[in-house]
């Protein structure tokens, strides 16, 4: 009797042991496949953290750590004798504000009809909506120039923001789209009994309750915007008075004989982390937001 109940104890014990190393295993490969996916994104932006606060001459150093640290090259940056970095920023908010700014109005009263409405060929326009965020920059580009260069557009801040607005738009309406389809209407309704007009009910009810969705689109938009390259770098026409900051660092230069190697990465550094700081900031606000249409009542 002794005997077999000494043997049953290590067969009961066996899946609670099991249990103990699946659940560590698990643990471990998380933790690992984390680790490869911080190393794998923050490594490119780390050695452009290094290089910018590397003086110039030591550019090639196999050094991982911080070394021969100067803050010439953020001098170099912002020097408008070679560039016309400080003049890139601003074009940079400013075109960043404006595509904003009009795609979230366009976008919110767009997502509003699509999700409150029902008319015919609804689903088409989505679908429209969906594919034309979907199509390529580079296939309009020539289209663009010829157009742009026809009306006399070229080098012009109108130019570079209208192609910009048209790939935000979709974005835009389609987010908003499904948070105000997910939103409970009834309460809409209750406005609407209490005695509030259909913009009123809009303006007082909806758009409060949408404010996490929009914030979170405005702020999609505008890195979108911000991050912008391809159409910019062809529609600026090579004038520094209108090029964002992207076009200006691909055109950097920092003096006579000199490869600006760590020149770029301060201004590289200098465009990325004011934007690092508003995700990290905000990103609770963010999520909130993507998630917000997600669950109705």
């Amino acid at each position: 009797m002794t005997t077999s109940t000494a043997s049953a104890a290590p067969a009961a014990e066996a899946p609670h042991a099991r249990g103990h190393r699946n659940i560590r295993w698990s643990t471990i490969g998380t933790a690992l496949t984390t680790a490869v996916i911080l190393v794998w994104c923050l490594a490119p932006f780390y050695w452009m953290l290094v290089l910018a606060f590397r003086d110039n001459d030591h550019t090639f150093s196999t050094d991982l750590w911080f070394s021969h640290v100067t803050l010439d090259n953020f001098r170099y940056a912002f020097d408008d004798r070679y560039n016309a970095f400080t003049r890139s920023l601003v074009n940079s908010l400013l075109i960043g504000t404006v595509v904003t700014a009009v795609s979230m109005v366009i976008g919110v009263f767009a997502a509003y009809a699509l999700a409150r409405l029902t008319f015919r060929g609804k689903g088409l326009v989505l679908t429209v909506i969906l594919g034309a965020s979907m199509f390529p920059g580079v296939a309009i580009l020539t289209p663009l120039f010829q157009l742009f260069s026809d009306w006399h557009w070229l080098g012009t801040y109108q130019a570079l923001a209208l192609p910009q607005i048209s790939f935000s738009l979709p974005l835009a309406v389609y987010t908003l789209t499904s948070f105000f389809a997910d939103m409970p209407w009834n309460l809409e309704e209750a406005a609407r009994v209490d005695g509030a007009t259909s913009r009123q009910a809009f303006r007082l009810v909806i758009l409060p309750l949408a404010a996490p969705a929009l914030f979170t689109t405005a702020i999609l938009v505008f890195l979108a915007s911000w991050n912008e390259y391809l159409l910019s770098s062809v529609l600026s026409n090579g004038s520094t008075d209108v090029a964002p900051s992207t076009v200006a660092i691909a055109g950097f230069t920092a003096g006579p004989h000199i490869v600006p190697y760590t020149q770029t990465m301060a201004a590289g550094l200098v465009v990325t982390v004011p934007l690092i700081a508003v995700v990290l900031l905000l990103q609770r606000r963010i999520v909130s937001g993507l998630t917000a249409g997600g669950i109705k009542g």
